[in-house]
């Protein structure tokens, strides 16, 4: 099964950190990131899609992030 997360967050260090920590837990990165401009908090904000090769069937109830 191929499972897929969209990772979001502010446009800070900690984005950085989010991403490359799924990285290192064996997600690919899957498309470019997007940008965007929230303009009622005043920043920008970043999502990065990411991929996974997992075993097994899918299963609505399983935390993607546990994978």
């Amino acid at each position: 099964m191929r499972a897929y997360r969209l990772l979001t967050g502010e446009d800070t260090s900690a984005f950085c950190h989010k991403v490359t920590k799924a990285m290192a837990q064996g997600w690919e990165l899957y498309g470019s990131p997007q940008y965007a401009f929230d303009p009622k908090a005043g920043v920008m904000r970043c999502a990065q899609a990411v991929i996974k090769v997992v075993p097994g069937d899918y299963d609505p109830d399983r935390r993607l992030g546990d994978l």
